[in-house]
């Protein structure tokens, strides 16, 4: 009996992406569901194989963030990778304190969104991230106060403009801090960076 090859679930209403995604996991041996709205994913959606589901945070009717709480609502502990457009940071971090894996955004590589997806299909596997997740608060130690301030207005999804006038500095000096940030923590992207903020409560308050 042959093994069966992992479910990637692709959830976006525009035909062409789901055709150009579909052909992409395929060729990284991946079997590929798509879907063109959240309600046709929770009608036809069944919890009998292992996989993950690669949701567009923004579709007519039924939003990303909405499919999402619909699964929580159902129990069904499937991991979510979001794909956003430029903006919805702010979005993507709530889907990802929901417990979704990670978000791309647009436009992404391709090598960008086969690692979430990767990393999304591996969440369950791991039995224990001790030791990144040491390595990755002791470098978040690091950041000085100011970062810390940038660190979180970036997470909470402002622009570089709007971090520069709350805080009284210039643009590019906010770029410049969000580099070095991005550097000491080893943050590939932003959406890299979101993920460890959140997964390791690096801007929560120590705990006594």
């Amino acid at each position: 009996m042959s093994k069966r090859v992992t479910l990637v679930h692709v959830v976006d209403d525009d035909s062409a992406v789901r055709d150009s995604l579909r052909w992409l996991l395929e060729g990284e041996g991946l079997e590929v569901a798509s879907y063109a709205s959240a309600e046709e994913f929770l009608a036809n959606f069944t919890n009998d194989r292992a996989g993950c589901a690669l949701i567009d945070l923004r579709m007519p009717g039924m939003s990303g963030l909405e499919l999402q709480e619909a699964l929580v609502r159902r129990h069904v502990p499937l991991p979510l990778v979001f794909v956003t457009a430029h903006g919805d940071v702010a979005l993507a971090v709530a889907a990802m304190r929901r417990g979704a894996v990670d978000f791309v955004e647009k436009p992404f590589t391709d090598e960008h969104l086969v690692e979430a997806i990767r990393r999304a299909l591996g969440v369950h596997s791991r039995h224990s991230g001790d030791d990144e997740a040491g390595m990755v608060r002791a470098r978040a130690a690091g950041l000085s106060l100011r970062e810390r301030d940038v660190l979180a207005a970036v997470v909470d999804g402002k622009s570089s403009k709007t971090i520069a006038a709350e805080l009284d500095i210039a643009t590019k000096t906010v770029e410049a801090h969000r580099s070095r940030i991005m550097t000491k923590l080893g943050a590939p992207s932003l959406a890299g960076l979101v993920r460890l903020v959140v997964q390791y409560g690096l801007l929560e308050p120590p705990r006594p």
